[in-house]
């Protein structure tokens, strides 16, 4: 069954791919049509690849569910005039939540500016969407840096900072069983960036529910349930198997411009013996001579043509039990209601003046499916 992808506005690309498309159906009062709302945070120059990354993950999930996906952004995080603009000719006003319901919720992370998540700008308005997600979704992803924050408001738990970056894939254990877990096997690996953990005694003490975990790097995923399930990850399985090799390339041009003092960490788990060497050599050559051109000599397309993808098929499972378990809440709520019948009447958006919603195959086709710059990776939180 198809991803539907959700514009607010009409382009004229979208009028180029969708031309002689066949509308999208979703009938709002089926159980297998859900909506799903992306709340991308993510730097400016990586709002598009995240976009990407969990289109491409719902996409492979979705197994039979017809899932409309909602761009929106919260309108506090900082962002360059280009970013601002892209989210304004994108994606949806977040003011149209509050008197609204959606099926399922997505929240990603940003780059934290302030040691103390209440510091950050966008603080009221997240606090606000957590307050609305919990009455209004049957469920919510909360992910890295929007989880931490989710946890402080709710429970009041505070992140504690690493000595160093938690980076790398990490092979963690199920350690609960749990609908979302079901199927995921045993033993699994998930990538990991961040500067920061909350422990796990702190989350039990709450009444927090924890899914997956690592002996080297904690937590892993978790859960809470009132009246919506919220879902939280410290990981990272939506990630792209090039994300970390690009995230280190792009802290590794930080070091040689003098943005950051210590050279970066290597992602652990994730490079075979022939390339942890070559970066290695990369690394002895930028602590003796310090300068921004070294970054041209990085085997970064060697390094890509060597990493694997060991977590796409846990994630694409998790991600599906999620879906299937808002799809049988979204059936409860409807046997509930009878008077919600009448949205019964068949919604089938093609394009208009107005709005476009697009297959998956189609918005893959209007957003480009390009290889991803050095800027565009995530941040870790």
């Amino acid at each position: 069954m198809p991803l539907c992808f959700e514009r607010p506005s009409f382009r004229y690309r979208d009028a180029k791919y969708l031309r002689g498309k066949p509308p999208v159906e979703f009938e709002e009062s089926d159980a297998n049509c859900i909506e799903i709302g992306l709340v991308n945070n993510m730097p400016s120059a990586a709002l598009e690849t995240t976009e990407r990354q969990f289109r491409a993950l719902l996409g492979a999930a979705a197994n039979g569910i017809v899932v409309r996906l909602k761009l929106l952004a919260l309108p506090d995080v900082p962002r360059s005039e280009a970013g601002r603009r892209y989210v304004s000719d994108s994606y949806s006003d977040i003011n149209d939540l509050w008197d609204s319901h959606l099926d399922g919720l997505i929240v990603t992370g940003t780059e934290p500016r302030t040691p103390n998540l209440k510091n950050e700008p966008y603080w009221g308005s997240l606090a606000r969407l957590l307050e609305w997600a919990e009455h209004h979704t049957h469920s919510s992803v909360w992910s890295c840096l929007a989880a931490h924050a989710a946890l402080l408001h709710i429970d009041g738990i505070v992140r504690h900072p690493l000595h160093d970056k938690r980076f790398g894939i990490f092979e963690c254990a199920r350690i609960m069983d749990h609908p979302l877990t079901s199927g995921v096997p045993a033993r699994l690996h998930m990538p990991h960036s961040r500067w920061n953990e909350v422990p796990e005694d702190a989350l039990t003490a709450c009444g927090y529910g924890v899914l997956t975990k690592s002996e080297d790097a904690g937590v892993d995923a978790f859960v809470k349930l009132s009246k919506s399930l919220f879902v939280f990850f410290q990981g990272h399985p939506e990630y792209d198997p090039d994300t970390l090799l690009l995230e280190y390339r792009r802290d590794i041009g930080r070091f040689l411009r003098g943005e950051r003092d210590v050279y970066p960490s290597m992602p652990r788990g994730y490079f075979d013996e022939d390339t942890v060497n070559a970066l290695a050599a990369l690394q002895k050559r930028a602590l003796t001579n310090r300068r921004e051109e070294l970054l041209r000599e990085m085997p970064t397309n060697f390094a890509a043509s060597r990493v694997s993808d060991t977590w796409s098929s846990a994630a694409v499972c998790i991600y599906r039990n999620w879906l299937q378990y808002v799809s049988e809440k979204k059936a409860r709520w409807l046997r509930a209601r009878p008077d919600q019948r009448h949205y019964g009447t068949l919604r089938s958006r093609s394009l208009h003046k107005n709005r476009a919603l697009l297959t998956l195959e189609t918005a893959a086709k209007v957003t480009g499916d390009k290889t991803l710059e050095p800027a565009e990776v995530s941040s870790a939180i």
